[in-house]
């Protein structure tokens, strides 16, 4: 078998972003060799030179870690834990094939749904894994995150259900690393629960500017994302995916779990950088559900409307800076 659960893993985290930083540093700290592979010079410099400086529930400290902004310069890793923007997925992995062994994983956790079909695409079924994790991170500069791995659960699985040794081995190094992890022998429900907790706060931050505590503390946007998830739940049972939840009110509340008051969505740190949003892999998805299976489907289209047009605005603003 490719796994031995006493033996340490060699991961590769492809997309070190605030998430990826998180994880990367709990898995390095529990004794794994893992690379954290960016496509951001000042980043991966920032911590080759300092390390990576983790601030969280219990302080601050600097973790010495592997980076780098080429996928080469690793060689060949027992799993890839893809964490890059949805929108970059198929690049991403594409330009890390040398990442890929015989007996290599890859597994996304990212947010939203379809990244394993861009995936399985490029390195076969057979090495996809799919998983989706409740932790936290926020970029504060380069080489500096605020994560929140403590009290917030991982969940993976094979596409299929089966719960192979494969899974359960690299469950077991999560977990002794202390990211909390648990196998899911249904894999496609638990990503649509992970769903419901993004319809619940993203495309809402990012169009009004609001933190978590702001958010929470408004109840005509709770009515609004409670709307999104209502539509988020019918359009998954109509596709007849098993979720662990029915209520809107269970994901509204899941969301903010464990996270303080300032924690800002990425779908709101994007748009704050002047990037886009994986709003097409979120909200997006429901809107696609739904005209699939035949409901309706209003405020998610809303919300991915308003956050297009505030993409168009911030690319339209970008494109006449430059020209200046």
């Amino acid at each position: 078998m490719p796994y031995v659960k006493e033996k340490p893993l060699k991961i590769a985290i492809l997309g070190a972003g605030a998430l990826g930083c998180a994880i990367g540093a709990t898995l390095t700290q529990g004794g794994h060799e893992t690379w954290l592979i960016d496509r951001s010079p000042a980043h991966v410099d920032a911590m080759r030179r300092d390390g990576l400086r983790v601030d969280d529930a219990g302080g601050t400290r600097h973790v010495r870690v592997h980076a780098t902004t080429q996928a080469a310069d690793v060689g060949v890793a027992d799993l890839v834990v893809v964490l890059v923007k949805s929108f970059h997925t198929d690049a991403a992995i594409r330009g890390a094939q040398s990442l890929v062994g015989p007996d290599t994983a890859v597994l996304s956790l990212q947010n939203g749904l379809g990244h394993e079909d861009i995936l399985i695409d490029v390195v076969g079924r057979e090495r996809v894994l799919a998983g989706k994790t409740y932790v936290g991170g926020v970029l504060r500069g380069a080489g500096h995150i605020e994560s929140g791995v403590i009290g917030k659960y991982t969940y993976i699985g094979e596409l299929d259900g089966r719960i192979t040794p494969r899974v359960q081995a690299i469950a077991a190094a999560f977990d002794a690393a202390g990211l909390a992890t648990t196998i899911s022998d249904n894999i496609v429900g638990t990503m649509w629960d992970k769903l419901l907790v993004n319809v619940a706060t993203g495309a809402l931050t990012g169009l009004t500017g609001l933190t978590y505590g702001q958010l929470y503390d408004e109840p005509l946007l709770k009515a609004t994302s409670l709307a999104a998830v209502a539509e988020a739940i019918s359009a998954a049972q109509a596709a007849g995916v098993k979720l662990s939840m029915t209520d809107p009110e269970q994901a509204w509340t899941l969301a903010a779990e464990g996270l303080p008051a300032t924690f800002k969505t990425s779908m709101l740190q994007s748009l704050e950088k002047g990037s886009i949003t994986e709003i097409d892999f979120i909200n997006g998805s429901v809107v696609r559900s739904g005209q699939r299976y035949g409901v309706p489907t209003p405020v998610n289209a809303t919300l991915v409307a308003c956050i297009k047009g505030l993409e168009r605005a911030m690319a339209d603003r970008q494109r006449q800076e430059a020209a200046a």
